[in-house]
């Protein structure tokens, strides 16, 4: 697998800047990530989808949330601004309520546990967060098999998903039942690729038609639609739950929300209390998710459009071609010469410039992320640092 569509494993290869951060909700045990630490410079972060806070940082932010308005809390994820939160994704995704989970996994496997119900089996894209990265907790803690789908391709289409429903079916003497099918979009293993919507809503009304409940995990749902045009609230009418995180894009130190209809939303948090995912409070992520709400549409928008810019402005440089991706959200690629040449320039950009690229291939290729920090400074500003450090 292409290393650069692996965050964890590009992650262990980052070491640029003076002083260890740990980012929340992003590395892992003992990954961690040099940044500088100069207060007074604008980090420029090409890594992630969201902002990045030191410790001190994210304190500061949620210290001038509370100055403007005063943070309510909430007891075992009840009331106070998570509640508030809980109300303004059911009016984002259209659905009939949301709830808060601690965790991504969590909200994805509490979905499809409760969508199957007796039945065993549910079908996902081989590429998927639920297939790769949620260490089997399907299997291993709800008792379902996961069916995945896909294999080698950025998605399954209708096509692919009826072969492999009627594969699984007629080659089954005891049946356990199927009627669930998960969709990401946009997909990280894909370098956040969107899904066209006219192919979600062939997969989606098949699933309809079938009687099959379908799950988006849309954990970067609103970065599609700033990218395609598509609002949240329309890629959510396709699904029956829809899982969005907190931390990617709206940049808390962790958290989930998971939206769908009562029936469903009303048993989650018993599950969340039998795994051990309730803490007594959640204000701390809920009122920085609830901040960056404010203007997200806004904002993202202005994301793209200074991401065309900045691609514009770099294909100017000598030794950098910068590319589009096909279906691409906020990732496109940078090409260079080499991977000397590629190691060079990410070197000078984090020494001189407080900006931080992923690591190059072996053959001088970077994956860009664009987020909002790319609005702290102007777009010219970022092209030049290239051009100097190139």
């Amino acid at each position: 697998m292409d290393k650069n569509t692996n965050r964890r494993n590009f992650l262990k290869t980052f070491s640029l800047g003076s002083l260890p951060f740990i980012l929340p909700g992003t590395i892992t045990g003992n990954e961690f990530l040099d940044l500088n630490s100069d207060k007074d410079s604008k980090i420029i972060n090409f890594f992630f989808d969201g902002i990045y806070f030191t410790p001190e940082m994210y304190i500061n932010k949620l210290q001038e949330i509370n100055s403007k308005l005063q943070i309510k809390g909430d007891t075992y994820f009840q009331g106070g601004i998570t509640e508030i939160l809980e109300q303004r994704f059911s009016e984002i995704t259209g659905k009939e309520k949301s709830i808060f989970l601690p965790t991504g996994t969590m909200a994805n496997q509490v979905a499809i546990k409760l969508l199957s119900g007796n039945n065993t089996k549910i079908i996902v894209p081989e590429n998927s967060h639920i297939f790769r990265d949620e260490a089997d907790a399907a299997q291993s803690v709800h008792g379902k098999r996961l069916i995945p789908v896909g294999k080698d391709k950025v998605f399954f289409n209708q096509s692919d998903l009826e072969e492999a429903i009627n594969y699984t079916l007629t080659n089954e003497v005891f049946q356990s039942g199927m009627n669930t099918v998960v969709i990401e979009n946009p997909i990280r293993r894909a370098d956040s690729r969107a899904i066209p919507f006219e192919e979600l809503k062939k997969i989606t009304d098949y699933c309809r038609n079938k009687g099959y409940k379908i799950h988006l995990d849309g954990a970067r749902i609103h970065i599609a639609s700033a990218f395609t045009g598509i609002s949240v609230k329309e890629y959510s009418s396709l699904f029956d739950t829809v899982y969005i995180s907190l931390y990617k894009y709206l940049n808390a130190a962790g958290g989930a929300i998971l939206s769908g209809p009562a029936e469903v939303i009303d048993k989650v948090k018993h599950q969340i209390k039998i795994f051990g995912g309730t803490m007594y409070q959640s204000w701390y992520l809920t009122a920085m998710a609830n901040h960056y709400l404010n203007r997200l549409e806004e904002r993202w928008d202005e994301v793209k459009r200074r991401s065309k810019l900045l691609i514009n402005e770099l294909n100017k440089i000598n030794n950098i071609t910068a590319s589009s991706i096909n279906n691409g959200t906020n990732i496109f690629d940078l090409k260079l010469p080499d991977k000397a040449t590629a190691d060079k320039l990410r070197a000078g950009l984090a020494e001189n410039h407080s900006i931080y690229l992923r690591p190059a291939d072996d053959n001088g290729l970077i994956k860009i992320c664009v987020n909002e920090s790319i609005l702290e400074v102007d777009t010219e500003v970022i092209a030049n640092a290239f051009n100097t450090e190139v």
